[in-house]
């Protein structure tokens, strides 16, 4: 019998599952993919989450392996709008971007050092059976049907959680008007560790720095990308910004759309949703991960409670109660970023690029959006 079985080995499921392995519980994470994934998407890491990652002893390795990024830059038809430091938190004054398959890499080498034997990959998790002190864990894999014991489920199989249509199948997305074709490509711009926004009229462009000398790019489109290719998305950043991409040098192409989906209860018995799998929000603004890292460290303590014997019910509803106001926090964030990077006539976005920019001259505000960029 397991103590806890963690269903999905990305970053949020890896996380959760070192901290358990930390504290002495016997775990496995079940993962449907038979190799770790080695695109990129989510690449930010802000504050809170490294402060978490810090207490699970990871943080230095993902801190030395990415790049610092102490402040963001708007610049609008070629001129500089306004810009945002990113320097309040004491310990780490940066937003840290690091590449998706660094830090599961890094999470998963953590892992497999508490416990050689805690992941098993090829694992497609079909169906929980609760009887009220132990859960049953049916799964298909190639070599056949699995099945597995454990006091407690964590699922943080994603956006598209098997668990969660089990649990909540009634949680319909909201759908927006947002589409974006996004890719990695080498920095040529000269902006160093700066985040870069472009604030144009067809609508915003963002820019990333990441290790290595490449730059991400991602680009807000008026309808769905079909057939899209790195030179296309080159000339689309060219034509708004005047920046010139090397697309023979392109490393990472994705076009996506945009939804959410936060369902109003994370715990179901001894099944709880973490990440993704409870809260899924817009990838604009690089949230997504972290909250899934911050919802693991608040559940972690109430697991090790709960394993020890200790009635947990009040923390449960406490922690169910905070991680979905996280997440309604987050979700609004994400829909204002959003906003901000919609088309614009030209008179119509150099009046709002006036008002933003002194607003941000202004102290007080400026802390203020500094903490929501930062999730502070």
């Amino acid at each position: 019998m397991l103590d806890v079985v963690i269903v999905g080995a990305g970053p949020v499921g890896l996380f959760m599952g070192l901290r358990l392995l930390r504290a002495g519980h016997r775990i496995r994470i079940l993962e449907r993919r038979s190799t770790r994934s080695v695109r990129s998407r989510a690449i930010g890491i802000h504050p809170p989450a490294l402060a978490a990652l810090e207490r699970a002893g990871v943080s230095g390795q993902l801190v030395s392996s990415g790049v610092r990024i102490k402040r963001g830059v708007a610049y609008s038809r070629g001129r500089k709008v306004a810009e945002l430091p990113f320097s309040g938190d004491a310990a780490f004054p940066f937003i840290l971007a690091v590449p998706q398959a660094t830090t599961e890499k890094v999470l998963e080498d953590a892992v497999l050092e508490a416990d050689p034997a805690a992941i098993i990959r090829g694992i497609d998790v079909q169906e929980t059976r609760d009887d009220g002190t132990t859960v049953r864990v049916l799964a298909h894999s190639t070599s056949g049907n699995r099945e597995f014991g454990a006091r407690l489920v964590i699922a943080a199989d994603g956006a598209h959680s098997s668990l969660r249509r089990l649990h909540v199948p009634d949680t319909a997305p909201r759908t927006y008007p947002d589409s974006y074709l996004m890719g990695d490509f080498p920095d040529t711009t000269g902006h160093g560790a700066d985040a870069v926004l472009y604030l144009e009229p067809d609508g915003i462009v963002e820019s990333f720095p990441l290790p290595a000398g490449v730059r991400r790019w991602v680009v807000r489109l008026g309808a769905p990308a079909r057939g899209a290719t790195a030179a296309g998305l080159a000339e689309l950043v060219g034509a708004r910004t005047g920046e010139v991409l090397e697309a023979a040098g392109n490393t990472m192409l994705s076009a996506f759309e945009v939804q959410s989906r936060l369902v109003r209860q994370l715990v179901h018995g001894r099944v709880v949703l973490l990440g993704d799998a409870a809260h899924e929000i817009s990838p604009i603004g690089g949230q997504g991960m972290n909250l899934g890292w911050l919802d693991a460290a608040a559940l972690a303590p109430i697991v090790d409670a709960s394993l020890a014997g200790t009635e947990v019910g009040k923390a449960l509803r406490d922690f169910e109660r905070s991680r979905r106001k996280a997440a309604v926090r987050a979700s609004r964030q994400a829909g204002l970023n959003m906003a901000l990077g919609r088309p614009l006539p030209p008179a119509a976005m150099a009046a709002r690029n006036r008002v933003f920019a002194g607003l941000l001259e202004m102290p007080g505000v400026a802390g203020v959006v500094e903490r929501r960029f930062t999730m502070r």
